[in-house]
């Protein structure tokens, strides 16, 4: 038993597909859940956040940064890998990287970086390459398309 497997016992918890207001046998009636009198037991209650007029949280908690909508997710991945991960002539491209355990996820794309060092010859097929990267398999004896 660890936190990912807990959850409530069988019974002790209740459908949210349920009628309230529906009388008193219905077990919800009358006031239907919502108490007796104030502001959030009447019609055209407040909206969720609002604090009765104090600075909502949402409001005095500082905000920082932004996220960019334009930016592409590009994985890097050095020759150095290359070399431990295929073998002499093999086609590299990002489902090939995948395959072989070298990335996670293909992203919006794979760049080649020249670190370390490549002594076999591949045929590499990304979306950049470093200019190191790209001398590096050309010396091996390799070619390097951009897709």
């Amino acid at each position: 038993m660890d936190l990912s497997n807990l959850k409530p016992a069988d019974g002790a918890t209740h459908s949210d597909n349920f009628r309230r207001g529906r009388g008193h046998g219905s077990g919800n009636g009358k006031t239907a859940g919502f108490g007796t009198k104030g502001q959030k037991a009447r019609s055209g209650r407040p909206r969720p956040g609002f604090e009765g007029g104090q600075m909502p949280l949402y409001r005095r908690l500082p905000k920082r940064g932004f996220t960019d909508y334009n930016s592409k997710e590009i994985i890097a991945i050095n020759v150095s890998t290359l070399d431990k991960k295929f073998n002499d002539g093999d086609v590299v491209d990002a489902a090939a990287l995948l395959k072989a355990g070298a990335i996670s996820k293909i992203g919006d794309g794979v760049k080649i970086l020249g670190n370390g060092d490549l002594g076999k010859k591949l045929t590499v097929k990304a979306a950049g390459f470093s200019a190191s990267a790209k001398e590096k398999i050309e010396k091996a004896g390799g070619t390097a398309e951009v897709i």
